[in-house]
């Protein structure tokens, strides 16, 4: 029988369940199979860094590549899709180094142990490696989740070193003297954008913008952002469920903003008179749409 369809779509309810489908219909292998004889068409993962959970930019890098993969195979290709971790580096060894107190390169040698220090970098990647995983596959992103390249197994790092050796032979390496960056702490070169300026306190840009509600006149939604350029494709503004938020009068017009923030903004946006006409929590806000503040330039 045909179930009518909800009136509100529940993220949190529907997706695990189509999730569930998929695996009990085998449905990314009977993909795989359907577009095995077509042109084949390779898709290599730039390997997301191992050393916590998802962010938004991995999140969003992948998502994308998902979309056009699946684009790819709707169009009758059959897309091979080879996820890969990189899990060298200094951001692994410095968070193991929290985790066993290690304030100097030293004590890896005389304290702790290489052969431990290596082996709980490894289990920090192993570990990570599964909880991306995991998370990646919760945004639906459909990929070779059991067979992916991980840079520090033996055959990836055999390839690293066959790729040089070939190199070598052919005549296309040199040795030389070059000035490169150095750090003493962790005795070892660093990237040039580790050091050219990206981490230096800077100056940036910031606004207040209101975003007027659909269902109520004269009522707007006051935010507060650093990043103004990304306005024109904003999507929602975001709440914490149980902070308090201020409904505040402004002449004929009344700003939803923080309870805890009424007084600095006002003073900041230079309005001296105001009333606040009552607070709710955050979770009271959820459903109110509201209209683009760009939508004529966009």
């Amino acid at each position: 029988m045909i179930q009518p369809a909800a009136r509100a779509y529940d993220a949190q309810k529907s997706e695990p369940e189509i999730q569930a489908w998929w695996q009990t219909s085998d449905t990314y292998e009977k993909v795989k199979e359907l577009r095995s004889g077509a042109r084949p068409w390779y898709f290599l993962d730039g390997p997301p860094y191992a050393s916590g959970a998802i962010h938004l930019g991995t999140a969003w890098n992948k998502i994308i590549k998902d979309v056009i993969l699946r684009h790819l195979s709707m169009r009758g290709y059959n897309v091979l899709r080879q996820p890969g971790w990189d899990c060298h580096g200094l951001p692994i060894e410095v968070k193991v180094e929290e985790k066993l107190q290690i304030k100097t390169k030293k004590e890896i040698e005389q304290r702790v142990g290489v052969e431990k220090f290596i082996g709980e970098c490894k289990q920090w990647a192993i570990d990570h490696v599964a909880l991306m995983t995991e998370q990646f596959k919760r945004l639906a992103v459909w990929m070779d989740w059991d067979t992916p390249y991980v840079t520090f197994t033996n055959d990836f790092i055999e390839s690293a070193w066959w790729t040089l050796k070939s190199a070598h032979e052919r005549g296309l390496m040199q040795k030389d003297l070059r000035v490169i960056h150095w750090c003493p702490r962790c005795e070892t070169a660093l990237a040039e954008h580790e050091v050219r300026g990206e981490y230096h306190d800077v100056q940036d840009p910031s606004l207040f913008a209101r975003f007027k509600l659909r269902e109520r006149p004269n009522e707007y939604l006051l935010i507060w952002t650093t990043t103004p350029w990304t306005l024109p494709a904003d999507m929602a503004v975001c709440v914490h469920p149980e902070h308090s938020y201020a409904r505040v009068a402004v002449g004929n017009e009344v700003y939803i903003l923080a309870e805890a923030l009424v007084e600095k903004v006002m003073k900041e946006l230079g309005i001296e008179r105001y009333r606040v006409l009552g607070t709710t929590l955050g979770r009271g806000l959820k459903g109110l749409r509201y209209k683009q503040p760009l939508l004529k330039e966009i």
